[in-house]
């Protein structure tokens, strides 16, 4: 059994306004439909462990406007200047996947999504009927000998209609802190597609993160290693940070038709004011800002959704697709996404969805390996779809 990982913090509602941000080239209305992000990839093409070392993963340079080429992620530096400034998410994934019984016997799992105040989660259980609220899971050790105390029991305080998931409040034995409980007891998750994976689970954290919270890795942070880190730092290519813990905002599908009738789910971030000023200062010098990740876009578009980046603690319910017009993003690190996922709509606001696509399709036929323990993309600035002097509303709001 096994639960799509999808997660966590401390959300506060946004300051920003329900306006809706400039967009770039107009957006044609196939790029509004939803079929118009399907592929098809064959099985054999989802990695199921990842490269090691992890900079030796492949890396697809979208060096223009027409053109790429193919390099392994290890020649990053050489693809990069001086002066640009790599923003990598630090979030931490959570041993967020729980297994227990309902007090009765059948047996339970849960994958803990966010933390809504202490002890009380928003989290996907299964099987997700026969826990009505008020039930009750209990969690026991694995080694436990049966008729013990369970160390971790949970009680169903609500249904959460957005995720049809639950509001979940645990109880620790003996007052131990949740989080060290959780270590004890959970797993971190996999997604679903890996099915047969020898992953250490060091291996599905990145190599900088140290903020726990996510329940699911920032993939494209995935392929660098100490040594890449050094290597850039050298070259004069620095880096900062923020915090968006992975989420359902993330994995959600988009059911929709018309993408733009979607709803983003929020997710929790962080953008420091020593993030924002690092931004500026490499704005002001002619560098480029290169996100490590979606998670990363969204967070820095979502905390300039006001015009201006700007320090930031909330939540975003941004949702990029073509027609957006960037604020903050110059180029972006990404791996290769499934079909029909915001993911890929957010990455066709970069390059446009035609390019995206056929760019994917010479992936395939050059054996890249897909999703999250796969490849890599480096689209750089100059591939980047150019902002027209038009402006047309897109419907994405931060909430």
């Amino acid at each position: 059994m096994s639960l799509n990982p999808l997660p966590h913090d401390h959300p506060e509602p946004s300051p920003f306004p329900q306006d809706s941000p400039p967009s770039s080239e107009e957006p044609t209305s196939l790029d509004l439909r939803l079929a118009s992000y399907d592929y098809y990839l064959p099985a054999e093409r989802i990695a199921q462990n990842p490269v090691v070392p992890r900079d030796r993963a492949r890396l697809l340079v979208v060096d223009s406007p027409s053109s790429h080429q193919h390099c392994i992620f290890r020649d990053l530096p050489a693809l990069l200047r001086t002066g640009d400034l790599l923003v990598l998410n630090n979030t931490r994934v959570l041993p967020a996947r729980l297994f227990g019984r309902k007090v009765g016997g059948a047996k339970v799992e849960v994958l803990l999504l966010e933390e809504q105040s202490e002890n009380r989660w928003l989290a996907l259980v299964r099987p997700g009927r026969r826990l009505k609220v008020g039930a009750m899971i209990e969690f026991f050790q694995p080694d436990q000998p049966e008729g013990g105390k369970p160390l971790l029991t949970a009680t169903v305080l609500a249904v959460d209609a957005a995720t049809s998931g639950r509001i979940l409040e645990f109880q620790v034995a003996e007052n131990k802190p949740f989080l060290s409980v959780l270590h004890l007891l959970g797993q971190v998750p996999l997604p679903p597609y890996i099915e047969n994976s020898h992953a250490d689970p060091e291996q599905y954290q990145t190599v900088y993160g140290d903020r726990p919270g996510s329940a699911a890795a920032p993939t494209a942070g995935l392929h660098f290693t100490p040594e890449l880190l050094d290597r850039l730092e050298e070259q004069g290519i620095r880096r900062t940070f923020i915090t968006l813990h992975v989420g359902v905002g993330t994995f959600r599908p988009v059911e929709a038709e018309t993408i733009t009738d979607h709803k983003m789910h929020g997710e929790w971030l962080e953008v420091s004011s020593e993030t924002v000023e690092a931004i500026a200062t490499t704005q002001a010098s002619g560098g480029r800002v290169i996100a490590v990740g979606t998670t990363v876009t969204r967070a820095l578009e979502g905390a300039s959704h006001s015009g201006q980046l700007q320090p930031y603690c909330g939540k975003t319910e941004l949702f990029i697709y073509p027609g957006y017009r960037w604020r903050v993003v110059d180029g972006l690190i990404t791996n290769f996404h499934l079909p029909r996922s915001s993911l890929m709509m957010l990455v066709s606001a970069l390059t446009g969805r035609e390019r995206l696509l056929a760019l994917y399709q010479e992936a395939i036929a050059q054996g890249y390996r897909f999703y999250s323990f796969g490849d890599a993309m480096l689209i750089l600035p100059e591939a980047k779809v150019e902002a027209t002097a038009g402006e047309e509303e897109q419907v994405a709001a931060d909430l």
